[in-house]
């Protein structure tokens, strides 16, 4: 079979995790990467492991919550290869340590930074894409990380209102926009995880409580996910095998939203 990306220019928001899981599966795929992280360090070793690939990359340390972050990034990639034809946007964070909380106890901070980093600067940087696709007349594919915390909640366990607001208000911009922008050959889907083991979520994969919880909860596998089994379902949103398909939530859940 022929790889599925080959010669695609994907850019990813997100060097550790499902992003660097997704630079790497995608790249076995034929794709040139494209990746942007805050980490220095996290940006250098997702590129070595690219390197052992022989994959043609570009690896960016850049914070996109920061002003005109998202030009910087998409001049910079224009620069080395041309044009983008796949945006994957996983970065985000959990703000619990900035203020993140239960509704009655969220911090203007803690909404405000999660707001920023999770959704605004989400908002930018597909903006930027969609604007350049636009302006050349180019077709493109955005896949928008959001969570099944955005619309499933166990509040037991995951009591960050902020979180769970940004990510549903990711699947209510990119549908909006794979509406708007469907006439132009641009399609826009959301991937919508449930608990996978990342950096990100080790508050919740080490504690026993939850994972108890995952036993009845993610029943497929009975504990987290992985983030290869997220980047295998972005793989086939940002190819050509779902070329008739925009403006769908695709949840990688082992069974979470149907087992209550």
């Amino acid at each position: 079979m022929n790889p599925l990306l080959t010669d695609r220019v994907c850019l990813i928001a997100g060097t550790t995790g499902i992003g660097g899981a997704s630079a790497r599966r995608f790249a076995q795929e034929g794709a040139k990467i494209v990746a942007v992280g805050r980490s220095p360090t996290n940006a250098a070793a997702l590129g070595a492991d690219l390197d052992t690939l022989g994959a043609e990359h570009l690896m960016i340390a850049e914070d996109l919550a920061n002003p005109d972050a998202e030009q910087r990034v998409l001049a910079a990639a224009l620069a080395r290869f041309g044009r983008v034809d796949v945006l994957f946007h996983v970065a985000g964070i959990s703000g619990r340590s900035f203020g993140d909380g239960p509704l009655a106890d969220c911090s203007d901070a803690g909404w405000d930074t999660v707001m920023a980093i999770n959704l605004r600067a989400m908002m930018r940087l597909n903006r930027a894409c969609i604007q350049h696709w636009r302006g050349t007349g180019r077709p493109g594919v955005i896949l928008n990380m959001a969570s099944v915390l955005g619309y499933s909640f166990v509040p037991d366990h995951f009591q960050t209102v902020g979180y769970a607001a940004a990510k549903a208000a990711i699947i209510g911009m990119s549908q909006h926009a794979a509406g708007t922008y469907a006439r132009d050959g641009i399609r826009i889907n959301v991937i919508a995880p449930a608990l996978v083991d990342t950096p990100m979520a080790s508050r919740a994969t080490t504690n026993p409580a939850i994972l108890d919880l995952l036993k009845r909860k993610q029943p497929l596998t009975g504990k987290p996910l992985t983030d290869d089994d997220c980047a295998r379902a972005a793989l086939y949103l940002c190819s050509d095998l779902s070329a008739g398909v925009t403006g769908i939530v695709h949840a990688v859940d082992a069974g979470w939203c149907v087992c209550g």
